[in-house]
C-alpha cells in the first residue's frame, strides 16, 4: 500500500536542518518502506536538485536504494551544454548514473516558453524512466508559494490553488517531491556545509517570465510584510488538497461506465451535467500525464467538442497536450513537440525502446508469438511515415496507407505508429502487421523454435 501522505505539503515538518534522515523520514511516509526501491531524480544541475541529489546519494547505501539522473537539455540558452557537462561531473563525484536528454522546445506563435518548456520536459522524462523507477523533483516551499500565486492570479480553481502534492500518480508511476516542507535558505545551507557545487541559469532573472517576476519583485515586498507567507499559503494549499481528493472521487466514480480502454464513450460524458464534465475531465487529463488545459478550452472540449457531429474529427491543443475525437470515442493525447528521427534498435539488449513522442515499442519473447527471431537482424531501425511508403504482403506489395486503414487505427494513430525495418525494408509495422518472410514457419511449436519466437508490442502511450 503506497502512503498518500498530505497531498500539498508533505507528511513531515520542516526540520531545522536538512539531513539525509530526515529525507529517508519524510520518502517512507509518502510512499512506505525504501528498500528496494527505483529512484530517478530530475536532475538540472541548479542549486534545488543538486541538493536533492547529495541527500539520496549519502541515504542510498543504508536503503539499498537504486538511484539515477536524468538531465534535460532544452538547448534554449548557449550556456546549455556547458550546463549538462557539469550536471554530468557532480553525478559522477557521488557515483550517480546519469543521462542526458536533448529536447529541444519550438513554441509556436503565442505559446508560453515557460508551460512549453515544462510539458516537454516531462514528456521527455516519462519516456526515458525505467520499469518500477519512480521520478523525484526537488520542487520546495517557496516554489509552492509561487504556484498559488500564480494559479490565483490566472484564475485558476481548486485543482490549481492546491497546487502541487507531495505525490502524485504520474505516467504509470510516481511523482515524488518530498521537499515541500523545505525552504530554499535550508537548502543553501546544506549546500555550502557539504560544499556542493552548482549552475546558475541566468534566464531565472528574466523578469519577463511569470514566475521570476513573482519571485524577484514582488515575493520580497510580500516577506516583508508576512515572513512566513510560504508556511501559511502552503497550510491553505493543503486544505484546497483535501477539497480537491472529494472532486476527484467524484470524478473517478464518474467516468467508471465512460472508459472504453484509453479512451472514454462521448455518449456516456454527454449525460453529465456541465459542471460534472469539467470536473471528470480535468481528473481523466491529469490521469494521462497531461497539464491541464485552461479554463476556455475545458470549455471548449465540454461544450462544442462533445456536441459535434460523429463525422467531425475534432481537436482541442494547448501547450504539451490536444483532445481529439473520433466517433464516439475521446482521446487525450500529448501533442507532438519534435519530429521524430529514425533510430537504430539494439532489441536483445533493450527489449523495449522508448518513443520521443509518448509510448513505447517492444519485442517480446513468446512461446506462441509470430516472429521468428532468428530472422532478424542484430539491430533494427524504427521510424515513421513520412507518406508513400509500402509494404511486401503475401500477394505482393501493399500501400501502407490502406494497410492502417484497414487495421482501424485513428488518423493520428496512422502517424505516430512506429515502423520497424531490416535495412530499407519494412518488416513490421508495430504490433498491427509483420512481413510474411519474418513469420514463425511450420516448424514453430519445438521448444528450440518456441524460444526464438516473439512479437511485437506497442504502447500507445505511457499508462
Amino acid at each position: 500500500m503506497i502512503g498518500r501522505g498530505s497531498p500539498a505539503g508533505g507528511t513531515r515538518c520542516a526540520p531545522a536542518n536538512l539531513s539525509a534522515e530526515w529525507l529517508a523520514a519524510q520518502l517512507t511516509a509518502l510512499i512506505g518502506p525504501l528498500r528496494g526501491r527505483r529512484l530517478c531524480v530530475a536532475f538540472s544541475g541548479g542549486l534545488d536538485s543538486s541538493v536533492l541529489l547529495a541527500v539520496l546519494a549519502r541515504l542510498r547505501r543504508s536503503n539499498r536504494l537504486s538511484l539515477r539522473a536524468v538531465h534535460v537539455n532544452h538547448q534554449l540558452h548557449p550556456q546549455a551544454s556547458r550546463w549538462a557537462v557539469a550536471a554530468a561531473a557532480q553525478a559522477r563525484r557521488l557515483r550517480v548514473p546519469f543521462e542526458r536528454i536533448d529536447a529541444a522546445v519550438l513554441p509556436r506563435p503565442g505559446e508560453s516558453l515557460e508551460a512549453l518548456a515544462r510539458a516537454v520536459r516531462y514528456r521527455a522524462l516519462a519516456a526515458h524512466l525505467r520499469a518500477t523507477e519512480l521520478l523525484v523533483t526537488a520542487h520546495h516551499q517557496e516554489d509552492q508559494l509561487e504556484t498559488v500565486l500564480l494559479a490565483l492570479l490566472r484564475g485558476s480553481g481548486v485543482r490549481g490553488l492546491a497546487a502541487m502534492r507531495a505525490v502524485t500518480p504520474w505516467c504509470g508511476t510516481l511523482l515524488l517531491r518530498p521537499l515541500l516542507p523545505i525552504g530554499r535558505a535550508q537548502l543553501e545551507r546544506y549546500a555550502r556545509e557539504h560544499a556542493l557545487a552548482w549552475s546558475e541559469d541566468p534566464s531565472n532573472r528574466d523578469e519577463r517570465f511569470d514566475r521570476n517576476y513573482l519571485r524577484r519583485s514582488v515575493l520580497p515586498l510580500i516577506r516583508q510584510r508576512w515572513p512566513s507567507a510560504a508556511v501559511t499559503v502552503s497550510r491553505s494549499a493543503s486544505h484546497l488538497a483535501e477539497a480537491r481528493e472529494l472532486l476527484e472521487q467524484q470524478a473517478a466514480e464518474q467516468l467508471q461506465d465512460a472508459r472504453d480502454g484509453s479512451a472514454l464513450r462521448v455518449s456516456v460524458l454527454s449525460r453529465l451535467t456541465v459542471a460534472q464534465r469539467g470536473n471528470a475531465l480535468r481528473h481523466w487529463i491529469a490521469e494521462r500525464g497531461l497539464a491541464a488545459p485552461d479554463h476556455r478550452r475545458l470549455r471548449e472540449i465540454a461544450g462544442p467538442m462533445l456536441r459535434s457531429r460523429v463525422d467531425a474529427l475534432p481537436v482541442v491543443r494547448w501547450p504539451g497536450g490536444e483532445l481529439r475525437r473520433h466517433g464516439d470515442r475521446l482521446f487525450a493525447l500529448h501533442a507532438a513537440v519534435t519530429a521524430p528521427a529514425e533510430r537504430t534498435w539494439d532489441w536483445r539488449a533493450q527489449p523495449w525502446l522508448a518513443l520521443e513522442n509518448g509510448g513505447a515499442i517492444g519485442l517480446v519473447r513468446e512461446s506462441h508469438g509470430d516472429v521468428r527471431l532468428a530472422a532478424l537482424p542484430l539491430r533494427l531501425t524504427v521510424g515513421f511515415r513520412h507518406g508513400g511508403e509500402r509494404v511486401q504482403g503475401a500477394r505482393g506489395r501493399l500501400a501502407l496507407k490502406r494497410l492502417l486503414q484497414a487495421g482501424g487505427l485513428t488518423p493520428w494513430e496512422r502517424a505516430a505508429v512506429p515502423l520497424i525495418g531490416d535495412g530499407e525494408r519494412i518488416i513490421a509495422v508495430a504490433d498491427v502487421w509483420l512481413d510474411p518472410a519474418y513469420r514463425t514457419g511450420a516448424g514453430h511449436g519445438t521448444a528450440a523454435a518456441a524460444a526464438e519466437a516473439g512479437r511485437f508490442r506497442w504502447r500507445r502511450d505511457r499508462d
